[in-house]
């Protein structure tokens, strides 16, 4: 569910053109009608919007693991993804090579998805 910042419209009634990042801000005013939850108002997070516990952490349903070196990737379960730490060009093509073989998904591989 996506969360709107309190006010987060009034560029439009002021003609501006619309902000693309809408990251969540806690509404503080006395009389914010987000903070006092009125009807016809986005919503707030709270705890009945949390995720699922057993699908908690999770990406794409896979556990995200990360990953340093080739002893590593040679650990990772069937239901785990690897996420590559900052290592060097070479290790790092010899670990997705390694991966592509055994079908091991590598979450962030910039343009390979």
């Amino acid at each position: 569910m996506k969360f709107l910042r309190a006010d987060t419209f009034r560029h439009l009634r002021l003609g501006k053109k619309r902000r693309k990042l809408q990251k969540w801000r806690r509404p503080r005013g006395l009389h914010n009608k987000l903070r006092l939850k009125r009807t016809g108002h986005p919503v707030s997070p709270s705890i009945g919007y949390g995720t699922p516990k057993h699908l908690s952490g999770k990406v794409s349903g896979m556990n995200p693991v990360l990953v340093h070196n080739m002893q590593e990737l040679l650990a990772l379960k069937k239901d785990d993804a690897a996420i590559l730490a900052r290592i060097g060009a070479k290790k790092k093509l010899e670990m997705i090579k390694y991966a592509d073989a055994q079908k091991i998904k590598i979450l962030n591989l910039g343009g390979k998805k």
